[in-house]
Order: structure tokens, then C-alpha cells, then sequence
């Protein structure tokens, strides 16, 4: 086994090969890819140029013949995955690390993100101090901000590849202590700040009951991870209290988790209980991020760096809609929650957004669409411990039903 090194070694090779040294320096055998195109390839490496754009269905000729810069990323990209999940299922894969800019970082994180959770993944970018969603998307890689660009070994490079190096050999090296409730089925639960309350007496009465919860932040990222998991058959139950990046997809702010959000469940017929946790609002930055069009309408500022704006009665009834006919979709059992004195923290009586035209626009909206499926109306916030421990035993009523 070995680590797979991922650079574009016509403009990173001596850097790779720092990296590379480094490591062997401490003891980590490591595999050397080459995901350069257009240059001469400053070093040797394990895995040549030709094998990574073959396995992508392409040829390292056809790529510099058309000189596609963009082009010949994408085809790497596409290969470098291939190759790096096909060593892995071979049993050859330590852990991957990979260093770039934008051109490395397409590439060495599409090779991350063709691993399972769990193995090392380190990608040092000169990107890293960004937004680094599209790169990281739904699994558990380490972003190293490279601080200088990737172009020679000087004081500072040395210092961050060297760390680089360092910090890949420790992970592969630790052997993660094995979880006590391993064979416990797993249970998923989503989460806000403004639902944390319900969540975790939820989270306390399933584990009570003998599952393991684990629990997404619902940001964009965290659902798709959720999502994810459902999709690959290693979920026994969903507890999608916190919807609300359903609204961030609808109305335009930064926390969406795309449109396939709220279907996973549905088409792997998992048990799911699902609710309207946080559908109060949509999410943006700073209040200066905010879109212009969105100037008149009434905003909450959570922190200095998050900007919460309410979301109306109309864009209530089509979420409603939404949620509707994505749970009546579901081969398994399903049921809708529906906490009737407010869906987050500052969606309660006298709270900035409270507005109970608004929730029964929601409400009115999952009614009309939830055909095939059970609608469950309380008269608690949803914060309230009898809310959540009713969606909790719903969902083991749920659970049990399936088995």
C-alpha cells in the first residue's frame, strides 16, 4: 500500500518530489501521479501522463494536438479518479495526497472524492483559503492553504509541504480506534443552530432506543453528504427535521444542497420522517453579500458573517408543494411533521420571524401535496421536547414497520 501523489509534474514536479521525499523520510512509501498535459515532466513518476488521460477514454496525443487547456483538467480529472478508486479497490491506497492550484486542485480532489470516508485525504491549494465546496463536496478531505504559489521550494513552502507531508504520514499511520456501536443501525438527522434543541432530545431517545444517530449540518454540504449516505445503502432511518436548504435552493441563498435534496430516502424506500425545521429563512453572508433584490424584505443577523432573510407566504406555499410531493414519492414508509407554534428558534411568539400566515401557507402547501403519505400536525414549536420525541418515536414506529 502506498500514498497516491497527484501533481501536474510539468509545473510541480520538484515540488512533488519535495513532497514526495518527505515522506519516505518518514517511513510512507508513496505512489507519484502525473496529471500534467501540455509541458515536459520536470521528474519520473509511478503513474505516467499516457495512463492517467487512457483512463479517462482519451490519449495524452489527442489532448496536446487539440491544446484545450480546460479540456485536458477535465479529462485528468476524470482519469485521476478512475485510477485512484480502481487502486483502492485493489487494496493499494493509503491515503492521497495532492498539491496545485486550480488546475492540481480540480484534479487532485476529483481523485479524493472517488474514496470512501475515512481515508486520508490532503489537498494543498493555493485555493484553500476560499470557497472550497465545489472541491470538498460531500467527503472528508483536508484543504492546506499552500500561502505562496506552488512554484519552487523557498522558506515558506518548505514549511507548508513539509507539514503537508507530515500531517499525511500521522493519518495514515494512526489506526482510528474502532467505534463502540459499530453494529448499531444507523439513523440520520439534520440539524440547525435554531432547531439544535429539537435534534438532540431526538438524537437522545433513538439512541436510547439502540441506533446510532449521526447528525448533518444542514448547510448545503451536510445534506448532500446525508443524501449521499442514504443513497449508498448504509441508512436504516432519516430524520430530516431541518429542510431548509429546500428554501436556500428555491429562493437563491448559499446554503443549498441542489435539487435532488429530500429524494434519497424517497427512492431507497429508507423509513423518513421529515419536517420544517428552519424554513423560515434563507441564508447569505454578510449583509453586504446580500442580492439587491432582496433589500425590502425583513432580515436577521445570526452573526457578523451569516445574514438570515425571512422567507414569505408564497415561497412557504411552493416549499410546502415541494416537500409534499417528494415524501408521497417514498417506496417506504414516510410521515410529515408539522410543529404548528413555529419551525426555529426565531420563528416563535415574539421572535423576529415569527409569522404564522406565513407557516400556514407551509403548511397549506404540504397538505395539498402530501397525497400518499401521513401528515402529523402538533400544536408545539418545534423546539419543544414532546415535538421531538414525537418524530422520534415516529420514526422508530417507521423503522419497525419496514422490518
Amino acid at each position: 500500500m502506498s500514498v497516491f501523489l497527484l501533481a501536474t509534474l510539468d509545473t510541480k514536479g520538484h515540488e512533488a518530489a519535495f513532497v514526495r521525499d518527505e515522506l519516505a523520510r518518514r517511513g510512507v512509501k508513496t505512489t507519484l501521479v502525473d496529471a500534467g498535459c501540455l509541458g515536459r515532466p520536470a521528474v519520473a513518476a509511478d503513474v505516467p501522463r499516457e495512463t492517467l488521460f487512457a483512463a479517462a477514454g482519451t490519449s495524452l496525443e489527442d489532448e496536446q494536438r487539440r491544446g484545450d487547456r480546460g479540456r485536458a483538467v477535465a479529462a485528468a480529472a476524470q482519469g485521476a479518479a478512475q485510477i485512484v478508486a480502481e487502486a483502492y479497490a485493489r487494496g493499494e491506497v493509503q491515503g492521497v495526497l495532492a498539491i496545485g492550484g486550480s488546475a492540481g486542485t480540480t484534479i487532485g480532489a476529483s481523485a479524493m472524492r472517488a474514496l470512501p470516508l475515512g481515508v486520508p485525504k490532503l489537498m494543498v491549494s493555493t485555493l484553500a483559503s476560499g470557497q472550497v465546496r465545489q472541491y470538498v463536496g460531500d467527503k472528508d478531505i483536508l484543504m492546506l492553504n499552500s500561502v505562496v504559489d506552488i512554484s519552487g521550494i523557498n522558506r515558506i513552502s518548505r514549511l507548508v509541504l513539509g507539514n503537508a507531508a507530515a500531517a499525511m504520514a500521522g493519518m495514515v499511520a494512526a489506526r482510528p480506534a474502532g467505534p463502540a456501536t459499530k453494529d448499531k443501525p444507523l439513523v440520520t438527522a439534520t440539524m440547525f443552530g435554531v432547531t439544535t434543541k429539537c435534534v438532540e432530545r431526538a438524537r437522545q431517545v433513538l439512541e436510547q432506543a439502540g441506533y446510532e444517530v449521526l447528525v448533518f449540518h444542514a448547510t448545503g454540504s451536510g445534506g448532500q453528504a446525508m443524501e449521499s449516505l442514504i443513497a449508498d445503502g448504509l441508512i436504516a432511518g432519516v430524520l430530516d427535521i431541518t429542510t431548509t436548504e429546500l428554501a436556500d435552493e428555491l429562493v437563491g441563498g448559499v446554503l443549498s444542497a441542489g435539487p435532488d435534496r429530500l429524494t434519497a430516502a424517497a427512492k431507497a424506500g429508507v423509513p423518513q420522517v421529515v419536517s420544517v425545521g428552519a424554513l423560515d429563512m434563507v441564508n447569505f453572508h454578510a449583509p453586504e453579500t446580500v442580492p439587491e433584490r432582496f433589500r425590502h424584505r425583513l432580515f436577521y443577523r445570526h452573526n457578523p458573517t451569516v445574514t438570515l432573510m425571512r422567507t414569505t407566504a408564497e415561497e412557504n406555499a411552493r416549499l410546502g408543494e415541494e416537500i409534499g410531493r417528494k415524501v408521497s414519492a417514498s417506496r417506504g414508509p414516510a410521515a410529515i411533521l408539522l410543529p404548528g407554534r413555529g419551525v426555529s428558534a426565531i420563528d416563535a411568539a415574539g421572535q423576529p420571524f415569527d409569522d404564522a400566515a406565513a407557516r400556514e401557507a407551509l403548511f397549506d402547501g404540504i397538505r395539498r401535496a402530501a397525497v400518499k403519505v401521513e401528515v402529523v400536525e402538533h400544536d408545539l414549536h418545534i423546539n419543544d421536547p414532546q415535538f421531538a420525541e414525537a418524530a422520534a418515536k415516529k420514526l422508530l414506529a417507521l423503522m419497525q414497520k419496514k422490518s
